[in-house]
């Protein structure tokens, strides 16, 4: 039976099971039941047509009503992922336990699909949506990056202009980007306060994403409702900073699974979780093991762990958002380390479960969500153990309801598709093999010619709207009798990433993953104007490729770099093997030569 029957025959068998579930009541007798807010240590929950019927029923169970056992088990509202962009792999939250995820920028019109089906009450195994739809940036500015056209603001005279064709797209709230520091063009202040003014006018929420702690002071003071990221840094005023949010009436989203990407940190990794990796496949796991940050940095995390303590302490709200979409995370499974390391901050289990539901449903005023009442949405979470006592529980999943449908079929044809796949690639994608001395770059003054795939051939960072430029050439052929191809690259300011340089392909078409775990480091040979270069290698399904940086001197010389050392790389997936120059702008020279991939 190949993938894509079995996959037909368990989204049937899913749906039978659904609308059976969803005919009858539901009871959850004898559990411990996390309302939103507090514990309760025994308790039955009765739902039905997708509502809570009674949180604390009493009685004989209803006639036809099917009872789920609940000792030694704790009931929690779904979860609501507070900081996401809603993009891909629309069918994972569910399966974690996230009903409801809060998106910072996305697609218009999967924005409005995902409304559509909400109001419509279809597609209960994709998690309910609210979103802010176009972020608000400036020309060029953070959230241009990804080769999409977005509209931009250049002042605060069309602030409110803007504002109204946002919410006339269908955004929930206005999210802003304001953010020094990083290399991107950023609004100045009196813009991000016109268009946060400009959004109260209009009742809506007006959230910041900010890069420093300088920033987060000056959008509070310019009165932003919350800020949905802390700022990676050694060191920060976590009281003052407290103290501010606290009298401006702010809420924060701390988003720590990203700031540990962006620090190189590797300490909790999900995948270890035999229960939780049999959800993802390959696909789904790639961007859980890259990271924005190649080194780790975990003294980069000491500023908004500080923070985050502070907030608490001064009561003001923090909530749970992973920041999913980005390198370091996945849809659905990250919130589990998001609570986890909120706890690591300072906050008790108990708080990092309400920050995961009730207190983003208050604060972004989702209304019938986030707390396990009467007449709420019977959108919930069976987990084994006690995660107000040990928050690590959260990921020891029973059963998830979305709109009181069971997600078991879901989940259990998940798991098994994913064991499916994972068996047909290993017998249809065996390593390719190598050439038999591994090198990959057969340069001559005919071309640029390569072994296998698409070959080598120019890069820069025009796919994301960069302006740098690159000219290749062949050189003289070197007294080993290696032919070496010159580099002459111009990078051109406006992008953190700026790069141009010579990438290898080893697919039939640009992208496709190839497996090369038969190789296990490259070498090559360089020599330059002195500056520093970076090899990066990319794998399938990761927007942002591992790299590793050396130096171009004057004279010839070897560099190999280890596969291990490009960390996220997952060489049975490669898509792209690239040497560039950048990201600091300026003219660049160098030359590689004899590119080989080893197994040593």
């Amino acid at each position: 039976m190949n993938t894509t029957t079995l996959k037909t025959l368990l989204l049937c068998a899913g749906i039978a099971c659904s609308q059976a579930a969803l005919a009858a009541a539901t009871l959850v007798r004898d559990v411990r039941v996390f309302d939103g807010e507090k514990v309760h240590e025994r308790r039955s929950v009765l739902f039905e047509n997708g509502k809570i019927a009674d949180a604390d029923f009493r009685g004989a169970a209803p006639a036809g009503s099917r009872i789920v056992e609940g000792a030694g088990r704790t009931l929690l509202p779904g979860l609501i992922d507070a900081h996401t962009h809603a993009f891909a792999f629309q069918e994972l939250p569910v399966l974690f336990g996230v009903t409801t995820q809060i998106d910072m920028f996305t697609d218009i019109g999967m924005m409005k699909k995902a409304r559509e089906e909400m109001a419509q009450g279809r597609r209960h195994d994709h998690a309910d949506l609210f979103s802010a739809g176009t972020l608000v940036t400036a020309p060029h500015g953070h959230g241009t990056q990804f080769g999409v056209a977005i509209p931009t603001i250049t002042g605060p005279e069309q602030a409110q202009a803007f504002v109204d064709e946002r919410i006339a797209e269908g955004s929930d709230f206005i999210k802003i980007v304001m953010e020094s520091g990083y290399g991107f063009p950023s609004l100045d202040l009196a813009t991000a306060k016109a268009v946060i003014e400009a959004a109260h006018r209009r009742g809506k929420l007006a959230v910041v994403h900010i890069g420093t702690e300088k920033d987060a002071r000056a959008v509070l003071e310019a009165g932003a409702d919350g800020l949905v990221h802390l700022f990676p840094a050694a060191s920060a005023d976590a009281q003052g900073l407290a103290r501010l949010a606290a009298s401006r009436g702010a809420f924060v989203i701390p988003t720590f699974t990203v700031l540990e990407s962006m620090a190189g940190w590797r300490g909790d990794d999900l995948l270890a979780d035999p229960a939780l990796a049999g959800l993802l496949g390959k696909d789904a796991q790639a961007p859980l093991k890259a990271r924005y940050g190649n080194t780790s940095h975990p003294e980069r995390l000491a500023a908004p762990k500080a923070v985050t303590a502070a907030l608490v302490k001064a009561g003001v709200p923090v909530l749970a958002g992973t920041d999913a979409g980005n390198p370091g995370t996945q849809y659905g499974v990250s919130m589990h380390r998001e609570m986890a390391a909120l706890v690591e901050a300072g906050l008790t289990p108990a708080q990092a479960l309400a920050a995961a539901t009730s207190v983003p449903a208050k604060v972004f005023k989702l209304g019938g969500r986030g707390r396990i009442d009467k007449g709420y949405k019977a959108d919930l979470l069976l987990v084994e153990g006690n995660p107000a006592a040990d928050i690590l529980a959260t990921r020891r999943i029973v059963e998830v309801w979305k709109d009181g449908e069971s997600a078991n079929a879901l989940r259990a044809g998940q798991r098994q598709q994913v064991a499916q796949a994972a068996r047909e690639a290993a017998r249809g994608r065996a390593a390719s093999p190598l050439p038999a001395d591994g090198r990959i770059s057969r340069f001559s003054e005919k071309g640029l010619a390569s072994p296998f795939g698409m070959g080598w051939g120019p890069s820069t960072d025009g796919f994301a709207g960069g302006k740098s430029t690159v000219a290749l050439k062949t050189g003289a052929v070197l007294a080993d009798g290696e032919v070496p191809l010159a580099i002459e690259a111009k990078v051109a300011p406006g992008l953190p990433f700026a790069r141009a340089g010579v990438a290898f392909m080893p697919g039939a078409r640009p992208m496709e993953p190839v497996n090369l775990s038969a190789a296990n480091s490259v070498r090559f040979k360089v020599r330059g104007d002195g500056k520093t270069y970076q090899i990066m290698a990319m794998t399938d399904g990761v927007r942002i490729p591992a790299a590793k940086s050396f130096v171009a001197g004057p004279e010839w010389t070897e560099v190999s770099v280890p596969f291990s050392e490009l960390k996220g790389f997952d060489p049975s997936a490669m898509t792209m093997l690239g040497f560039n120059a950048g990201p600091q702008p300026g003219d660049y020279r160098f030359e590689i030569a004899d590119v080989r991939l080893l197994a040593q």
